[in-house]
Order: C-alpha cells, then sequence, then structure tokens
C-alpha cells in the first residue's frame, strides 16, 4: 500500500510502555495496513520491558483485515499526543505566511529534528571508585540507607536485577570505598556482562518498594529510542537540573533529576510534568522508570565491555522549581499586546485600604523589632473583616485569611482576643487563621498549598505573617529575592485577593535612609509590593511623655468624678477641668478616701503604660497611588492608636541628625543638667549651713569645704550672681533675690 507519509519516526514518540495491551495492538495493525513489516512493529516494541520474542510476529499474522481497518492515522494521533507536530523534520513542511509563528508553542523548547547530538566519550584513563564515591556524595545524606544490586538472573536471554541490599548508610559505603579502593570488596562481585544497579534516592533499610523511600528527591529520565549523542544534547538544551549524569554502558544516558517533592503525590505530579516536557520536545523517556524506588546503572563498574561511568554532577537549573518556572517562561503564551484607546481608561481593582492598596495587589509592612509588626497585621486582618479603618485609612469589608507562622495556636487566638477587645470592634465577622507554626514550609511550597485552600473561599486579603519563617534563598540575592516575590503574584493572580506580608528591618540606625531602603536584604523587597508601609521609631522626650501622663491623669479624674461626684463641672472651670494637677487637687477635697486611693493607684499604673509606650512614624511608597502625609502613632500594648494631640510631629528617628549635631546636642544637654545639679546644690547650701538662718559668705565657704569641694570667696560671689541670689548691704548676709 502507497505511504502517504513515513510513520517510522513517529514511533519515536510512542513509548510501547506506556500503551495499553489493545493500544500496542492497534500500532500494529496500523503498521500492516500501511505496508510496514512484522519486524518494524518488532524492533519498536523491544523497548517494552513486557516483550516476548516472538510475540510480534504470531500477533502480526492474525491480522487479516476489518471492513473498518486501523489506519496510519492512528499512529499520527498518538504521536500528536506526545508532542510531535507536523512541520519539523519528521513530518511534511509548510509554507511560511505572515501570520505564521516562528518559536515556542504549547511547551516545545527544542526542535528534535534540528537538535545537534553531543557526543558521549568513554574515559580513557577512569578510577572507578571515585565515580562512585562522587555518586553516594551527591545524591544522599551520610545517614541515609543506599539500595544497590549487583547480582543478576536470567529470564528469555535478558539479564534482570534481584533485589538486592539497602541495610548499608552512604556513609558506610563511602567509608569502605576509601579503605578497600574497590567496587567488589565493598557492593560484591557482579557480573561484567551485565553491570550493577543502585537506587537513586534513600531508602528506610527496611525493603526497596516505593513505600520504603524516606525522601523523594530524584526522578530518572531514560531513552532508549532516541541516539545517544541527542539524548545528551536534549539533557543540556533543556536545562533539567540533574543531579548526577551516567552513561548505562548501553543505548540509553541516565539522568537523575531533581525532583524535591515533599510527597508521593507531589512526586508523581513533578515527575508526570517532566516526562511531559520531555516528550513534547522529542524525547521518548521510559515512563516504567517513574517509580521513585527505580533501579538505574550503577558509575564505576562496566557492562559487556562498556564503562558505565559518571559523566558529570549537578548541571542545568539549580531545582525543579527553578527548572519549571523557566521552561514555562520559554515556551508560555504571554498574552497580546494591549493597544490604547484615546480618552478611555482601565477598569482598576476596587481599594481595599483606601489610598494604599488594590484587592489583588500586595502590600509590604516593614519595620524594626518591637514595632509591633505582626499586632499591626492583626488589626488590619479585623478591620478589613469588619469594614473599619486602620492607622487612619478606612478598609473595605471582605474575608481575611491570616497566616499564623510564629505563634502556637491559643496564644495566636489570645492575641486576636484582646486586639479585637482594645480596638473595641465587636465580632461580626470572623478571621480565617491557618496555623503553620513548626509546619511551615518554603513560599514556592507553600503558595500552591494556600492556593488550594483558599480557592473557593473569595477572601479580600491574605495575611502572612512574618515572611522570614518562609523565605526561599539568600534575602541579600536580587535574583533569589525576585523568585521568591514572584510566589505572592502567583497567590494574587490565582485568588484575586490582596497578599499582605511584613519583614524587618536591617541592622543599624535608619533615620536617614529613605523608607523604601529600610528593609533587610536586597532591594527587591521593597521594589516589588504594589504598596510599601515603613515604620520608624521617635526618640521621645520627658516633656512629650509627662503631657501624656498629665492627658491620662485627667481622663482618668474626670472618669472617677463622673461616677462619683454629681455636677462636679459646676465647681470646676473649663481651663481648670484640662489641668491635670487642679484636677487632682479637686479630686483631694471632693471625692472619700477610699476612692482617692483607687483613683492614685490607676494613675500609677497609667504612668508606667506612659513610660512603656513607643511612638512611631509611619511612611508610605505606593505605586497606585499619590504618597500620604507621614502618619504619627503610638504603639500603646497591645494596639496601635493615632497621635490624636500631634505632639509626635516634630520628634526625630534615630539617626536623622547629622552624627556631630546629635554629639552637640548631647554635649549641651548634659552641661545643662549639671548647671542645674550645681544650682540645686548651691540652694541646698543657702537652706542649710547656718542652721535655717541666712548664711554669710564665710559659711557658705566652710560648707563646702567641709563637703570636700574647697572654694573661694570669690567663687562663692559668682554663683550668688549665677544662681539668683544677692548680697544683703545691712548685714552682709547671701539672700534670694526678688
Amino acid at each position: 500500500m502507497a505511504r502517504d507519509m513515513d510513520l517510522l519516526p513517529l514511533l519515536a514518540y510512542i513509548h510501547p510502555g506506556e500503551l495499553s495491551y489493545q493500544e500496542w495492538v492497534s500500532v500494529g495493525m496500523a503498521l500492516k495496513e500501511a505496508g510496514y513489516s512484522a519486524s518494524d512493529w518488532d524492533e519498536w516494541s523491544r523497548n517494552d520491558s513486557r516483550y516476548r520474542t516472538g510475540e510480534c510476529e504470531k500477533k502480526w499474522n492474525t491480522f487479516q483485515g476489518t471492513s473498518i481497518p486501523v489506519t496510519g492515522g492512528t499512529i499520527v494521533q498518538m504521536a500528536k499526543d506526545r508532542g510531535w507536530r507536523p512541520g519539523g523534520s519528521d513530518g511534511p513542511g509548510y509554507e511560511l505566511d505572515w501570520d505564521s509563528i516562528i518559536g515556542s508553542r504549547d511547551g516545545v523548547l527544542v526542535d528534535k529534528g534540528w537538535l545537534e547530538g553531543r557526543d558521549v566519550h568513554e574515559p580513557e584513563e577512569w578510577n572507578p571508585v571515585a565515580d562512585l564515591t562522587k555518586y553516594l556524595e551527591t545524591l544522599f545524606d551520610a545517614s541515609e540507607n543506599v539500595g544497590y544490586v549487583t547480582e543478576s538472573w536470567e529470564r528469555d536471554g535478558r539479564y534482570l536485577p534481584s533485589k538486592g541490599h539497602c541495610d548499608r548508610t552512604a556513609g558506610e559505603l563511602i567509608e569502605s570505598l576509601h579503605r578497600y579502593k574497590s567496587i567488589q570488596e565493598v557492593f560484591g562481585d557482579y557480573n561484567p556482562a551485565v553491570g550493577a544497579w543502585i537506587r537513586f534516592n534513600p531508602l528506610d533499610g527496611k525493603g526497596v518498594k516505593n513505600e520504603n523511600v524516606t525522601e523523594y528527591r530524584y526522578a530518572l529520565v531514560e531513552s532508549d529510542s532516541m541516539e545517544l549523542e541527542k539524548q545528551h544534547a536534549m539533557i543540556r538544551e533543556l536545562e533539567l537540573p540533574v543531579a548526577c549524569l551516567v552513561y548505562s554502558g548501553g543505548k540509553s544516558i541516565h539522568a537523575i533529576v531533581k525532583i524535591e517533592a515533599g510527597s508521593y503525590d507531589e512526586y508523581r505530579k513533578r515527575v508526570d510534568y517532566l516526562y511531559g516536557v520531555l516528550q513534547k520536545n522529542g524525547m521518548q523517556v521510559d515512563i516504567q522508570n517513574k517509580n521513585p524506588s527505580r533501579l538505574s546503572r550503577m558509575p564505576g563498574v562496566t557492562r559487556n565491555g562498556h564503562k558505565q561511568f559518571l559523566m558529570a554532577t549537578n548541571i542545568g537549573k539549580a531545582g525543579f522549581r527553578e527548572w519549571q518556572e523557566w521552561i514555562e517562561s520559554e515556551t508560555d503564551d504571554l498574552g497580546d499586546l494591549d493597544e490604547e484607546e484615546m480618552g478611555v481608561g482601565g477598569n482598576p481593582p476596587p481599594q481595599l485600604i483606601e489610598g494604599v492598596l488594590r484587592k489583588g495587589h500586595k502590600m509590604l509592612v516593614a519595620g524594626p523589632s518591637k514595632a509591633g509588626k505582626s499586632f499591626a497585621l492583626i488589626e488590619l486582618a479585623i478591620a478589613i473583616s469588619e469594614g473599619i479603618s486602620w492607622l487612619g485609612f478606612q478598609c473595605a469589608k471582605g474575608k481575611v485569611m491570616y497566616v499564623n507562622l510564629e505563634l502556637d495556636k491559643e496564644s495566636c487566638k489570645d492575641r486576636f482576643a484582646l486586639i479585637r477587645k482594645a480596638m473595641n470592634a465587636p465580632m461580626t465577622q470572623s478571621v480565617s487563621i491557618w496555623n503553620l507554626r513548626g509546619k511551615s514550609v518554603p513560599m514556592d511550597k507553600l503558595a500552591p498549598k494556600l492556593i488550594r485552600r483558599a480557592s473557593k473561599k473569595n477572601y479580600a486579603a491574605i495575611i502572612i505573617d512574618p515572611i522570614y519563617k518562609i523565605i526561599t534563598g539568600d534575602e541579600n540575592s536580587a535574583d533569589q529575592m525576585a523568585q521568591f516575590c514572584n510566589q505572592f503574584d502567583l497567590v494574587c493572580t490565582k485568588l484575586g485577593c490582596a497578599v499582605i506580608y511584613c519583614h524587618h528591618h536591617s541592622k543599624g540606625s535608619q533615620g536617614q535612609k529613605r523608607s523604601m531602603d529600610r528593609a533587610s536584604g536586597s532591594g527587591v523587597f521593597a521594589r516589588d509590593p504594589d504598596a510599601l508601609l515603613d515604620l520608624i521609631e521617635l526618640e521621645v522626650t520627658d516633656a512629650i511623655r509627662k503631657a501624656e501622663t498629665d492627658q491620662e491623669t485627667v481622663r482618668l479624674c474626670r472618669a472617677y468624678l463622673d461616677s462619683n461626684a454629681m455636677n462636679w463641672e459646676s465647681d470646676v472651670s473649663q481651663d481648670d477641668a484640662c489641668v491635670a494637677q487642679k484636677l487632682l487637687d479637686y479630686c483631694r477635697n471632693r471625692l472619700c478616701r477610699e476612692v482617692n486611693d483607687r483613683l492614685y493607684r490607676d494613675i500609677a499604673e497609667a504612668e508606667k503604660a506612659v513610660q512603656s509606650r513607643t511612638a512611631w512614624r509611619v511612611e508610605g511608597t505606593l505605586r497606585e497611588f499619590p504618597k500620604f502625609a507621614p502618619k504619627y502613632l503610638w504603639f500603646d500594648y497591645p494596639r496601635h492608636r493615632m497621635d490624636e494631640l500631634g505632639v509626635l510631629k516634630d520628634l526625630e528617628a534615630d539617626g536623622e541628625a547629622p552624627p556631630w549635631q546629635k554629639a552637640s546636642g548631647k554635649a549641651k544637654k548634659k552641661a545643662k543638667e549639671k548647671a542645674a545639679d550645681k544650682k540645686q546644690e548651691f540652694e541646698d547650701a543657702v537652706a542649710n549651713c547656718n542652721m535655717g538662718e541666712p548664711p554669710k559668705l564665710q559659711d557658705l565657704v566652710e560648707w563646702f569645704s567641709d563637703a570636700g569641694s574647697e572654694v573661694t570667696e570669690r567663687t562663692i560671689r559668682n554663683w550668688v550672681k549665677k544662681f539668683g541670689f544677692c548680697i544683703d548691704k545691712n548685714n552682709g548676709t547671701v539672700v534670694k533675690s526678688l
């Protein structure tokens, strides 16, 4: 029968091992219908471990033809499903027109037809022990059990591995290799015509099945149906995250690929993804190698006259996640360009925090330790859930998920209750809390789990606290932190909600830095989010603390008078009602002793609380909105509250004044304090040195001399003038000036 196209190259895309029995038969029937021979079907079928000698020819003879034959279209469709595309070297060409797309499509990155092979050379000078030692050191920790097989048995002319051993650790094996300098003496004799095998994932020492695998780190990539040089080139071109690359001594290269899965289910999904990419790019991998307990060829031994040697270690991308993102970035369809329409604006997402953050965007809250960042984020969670104000910004009402990575479950619940009470926010809507203390994972693994948990909840915001628990990589590396921050984009995009998180300041004073340069680590942290709110501590003066104490005193006095003294306001002027000392004097006379005792105890507690308060300035760097004026607030445990009196506006943060100016200010302050102390000392001397009577100059000289300070009469005269005294011309005594 005439053939419209050559079907044999398409068989490279279809591995017999992944087909059911009926599908395998359909391939044979299609080949016979298209005029191929039984030997063509037999040669292709040999790639299946289920292959039996003579079975193809026997089955071929039963294909007698039907009224509805299986045609070559079946093979074409099977190949298309596995990555083959018409127009390559394997199929008919076509003429390009203006609308044709040149480049990657549907996950295809490498054109197998244009792939230039890379040679595989057996080493002339070879150290088998060094090969195997490096293999073990690369794949295993010293304490992990390794499975290996040196014994084999024959079936139908093929040699198959036995169950093997798994009772020794990598450390023990490496130590023995160093001692004996011989693989056979450590692992046992093997058949040089067959070679030996090793399992690439660690085992529990109790068996060699999937359930005995303790870490799902690696998967095996192998293809027997592709030329050896093209296998090598494909592995390199696709930048597979290969931990070890081993020549099998036969028709294939064994690539031990980093999978880094946290569970068997995740392992299966990642291996399916890996194999799918390889198949789309024209490499027909052996799908029977999917099992995590699979055997691979052991480097350092010989097989039928060829060396099973270690070709390379740690090539390609650093890990599976990085490789997957690279593949998708290279092959994704990123959409068409949008043309601007004259005078027509877009439709941005609604605002979640008025003038600060939109739904579906990201916000970072940065600040030093003890700034109460976690308290601020809990306040924000409550504010959004209730649709109330937060740090002076109105919040839209919506559901919130709070990802708690730091507190134990009960402490987190207690903190929420404490803050809600301090905010006077009655619970009309609850916040979903995901407690992950002791269970946190890197962000690249948390993001998909987070998306699954929240996909049907319609959250307005997801708050993650704190991010240092989930950072992957070096926080000072721009490249690694860009990849880390991309996970927040993924959550925002998939869920349509805002992602809010906090980060700490770098070490040292922050006052002279811009707000966006204070966060620790790479500048990516500050430049990636759509909104950055930065908290910087202010240095509170004694005068402001006294004003705060007086304000608390006034508040408490008024509260006690309201409860215990009717019509008290008619006795006190409006001005006196705002003065702490005036109100205290009035309370002392108006209230009974028992009530006054309670009042003074509460005032003492309030004064202690004022001393523990910290003052903060909030600055913003916004992408979507104009810059807002700095906000000033107190952190009054357990919540932040706005500075309603405006007393904090003129305060400076640590490091804002130049160093010379700070030193000068401190020196002046110290000198002023010293002068005040000396004045008090002189006043005490005048009052006491002559038994309470006005002293003469000599009395003061003797007083200071007896105290150990030798002073002259001239010095005393200077102090008299300096500290507001004078000498009575009638009797020569020192008295206070009028």
